[in-house]
């Protein structure tokens, strides 16, 4: 009986880091896909990725005028590479789909392909585009 549990036990350590995907990198990143829009009191926004590959989306709003703090945090499930990853928050009922690497992370359709919107430029790339690729370097 022992050598049975012996096996599943090996067996099951087997699958279980099998199954473990090398992530770009671990721990807590910023990013701001829509720069248009910073320093309006819009949410700041985060991903956490554990050492075992759950990431975690989140946010953290300020009110400028009541100085309230709201914030928010999902799992998104499991990173992979080029993995499309559906962003769920259900306090202002956003829903967004985005992709990242070890350096950016880029806001994406269903697909994965990249967006191109007026709102993810800067100002100073608004006076010589009316769109810009949706996509951010992560701040630590």
């Amino acid at each position: 009986m022992k050598k049975f549990f012996s096996v599943m036990i090996l067996c099951i350590s087997i699958f279980t880091w099998a199954q473990q995907t090398e992530v770009p990198f671990i721990g807590y990143r910023a990013f701001d896909i829509m720069k248009g829009y910073s320093g309006t009191g819009t949410p700041h926004y985060y991903l956490d990725l554990k050492n075992n590959g759950d990431v975690h989306f989140g946010y953290v709003q300020v009110n400028q005028a009541s100085g309230e703090e709201t914030t928010e945090e999902i799992n998104a499930g499991k990173y992979a590479p080029n993995k499309v990853m559906k962003v769920v928050f259900k306090k202002y009922e956003e829903t967004f789909f985005v992709k990242f690497d070890k350096d950016k992370i880029y806001l994406t359709d269903e697909k994965g392909n990249v967006k191109n919107l007026e709102g993810c430029c800067s100002s100073t790339e608004s006076i010589n585009k009316e769109t810009c690729t949706c996509e951010s370097e992560f701040l630590k």
